[in-house]
């Protein structure tokens, strides 16, 4: 009895607690708002932080990139856009500071978002980055993928 209460107890400990964002339960990933709302046209610019040059939002927010996306579309949805909001915009987005227009363009969502997408990246908000310059979803597991920053070229940023 006591080999299975150890377990137990360590799962709901965790759980309790919040876990890490891989390890949320749906209902957990829930609770946190929704970072991202359309923005009526959307801005990529380029910024400095402790990882080098990445993409930024508008407000200087870091975007990510979700590595089991293919072909420029979302593989983010439900309990995985509570996590890492799809960065959201109802007009063309822009490209500022570095950033290049060519490589900025958008998709359509099947949940009926319009995502801004660069290069061949949708890109997406962390919901543990609370203010402009936070990296805290680089290189990480969730989802069944790694995330990463993006830098100007719009490749995973190291």
């Amino acid at each position: 009895m006591r080999k299975l209460l150890a377990p137990a107890a360590a799962f709901l400990m965790i759980t309790s607690c919040g876990g890490t964002p891989e390890h949320r339960t749906p209902e957990q990933v829930a609770a946190y708002p929704a970072v991202a709302t359309p923005v009526a046209a959307a801005t990529v610019k380029v910024a400095s932080s402790s990882i080098g040059k990445i993409l930024v939002d508008g407000k200087g927010m870091t975007l990510y990139l979700f590595e089991k996306d293919k072909n420029g579309k979302s593989d983010c949805y439900d309990a995985c856009a509570k996590a890492w909001p799809p960065y959201l915009t109802k007009g063309e987005p822009k490209a500022e500071q570095g950033a290049k227009a060519d490589l900025l363009k958008t998709v359509s969502r099947t949940d009926g978002g319009t995502q801004v997408v660069y290069g061949q990246w949708p890109l997406y908000y962390y919901h543990d980055d609370k203010k402009p310059g936070d990296v805290t979803g680089q290189d990480k597991e969730a989802f069944g993928a790694e995330w990463y920053a993006l830098n100007p070229q719009g490749e995973k940023a190291h």
